[in-house]
């Protein structure tokens, strides 16, 4: 399959270009994937553009980016769901944007099962798609966005802010971007009830135009991550028809 890739800089460039972004888009529509590339190539970015779900598992496989921008629905091959979960299977956690076209929360939330971090529906603005981006990144330190050294621990969980690393134990524990946030903020504060607006502003930086569910499928996730027993949870507590808060383990 053909690949496109553009916005590629010498190395004095690049320094010289504040917070370049090395991106990945993923999208069959090649109008769209040209504009994109157009977009943020003009912005000082590398971008790399594929149209198939074959080459995006590739591409994401061999080769550092510092965020995917992935078509839930491409053509023959694997489609963005299957590519999300292949990556994440191989616990590849670059921060991913679904694009889809179908304006449906249950759909947004089968991205995120998937192991998405976000969603865009189309059509979109690209002055909302990189708010979304800027978030997405902000929230994961990609540009060295000032976050602490801090180190959080619950019994035996431990959370490494600068490293952006979990344990349970000695054993360490790879989440995802969302699944990392959301920890973050409910270690942060243990015992502290929060409710699903508050945990999806602690993701994103907002919660307009998300879906509450979100936070269920990263929950869930995260108790199989880190729960000896998923069903029957010591740190991440349901209080029934509030919200989430962290026990002591």
């Amino acid at each position: 399959m053909a690949t496109e890739r553009a916005g590629e800089l010498n190395g004095k460039e690049r320094a010289a270009t504040d917070g370049a972004l090395s991106i990945l888009v993923v999208d069959d529509e090649e109008d769209l994937r040209e504009m994109l590339t157009r977009s943020f190539s003009r912005e000082g970015h590398n971008v790399t553009a594929v149209g198939g779900g074959a080459d995006a598992i590739e591409r994401a496989s061999a080769e550092h980016f510092d965020i995917v921008l992935l078509d839930v629905a491409l053509g023959p091959g694997p489609d963005g769901y299957e590519v999300c979960r292949t990556l994440r299977a191989r616990r590849n956690v670059v921060p991913i944007i679904m694009l889809t076209a179908l304006d449906s929360e249950a759909d947004a939330v089968l991205g995120l099962e998937a192991g998405g971090d976000d969603y865009v529906t189309k059509p979109f603005g690209l002055a909302e798609l990189r708010s979304r981006i800027r978030a997405v990144l902000r929230r994961a330190g990609a540009r060295g966005g000032g976050m602490g050294a801090d180190v959080l621990s619950v019994g035996q969980l431990r959370l490494d802010r600068s490293r952006r690393e979990v344990t349970v134990g000695d054993e360490p524990v790879r989440l995802t971007f969302s699944e990392f946030e959301l920890l973050d903020a409910l270690m942060a504060d243990p015992g502290r009830l929060l409710n699903r607006q508050e945990l999806l502003r602690a993701i994103w930086g907002d919660s307009a135009y998300r879906d509450p569910r979100a936070i269920d499928v990263h929950i869930r996730h995260l108790r199989e991550k880190l729960e000896p027993e998923p069903d029957r949870p010591r740190y991440i507590q349901t209080v029934r028809g509030a919200g989430y808060r962290l026990g002591t383990g």
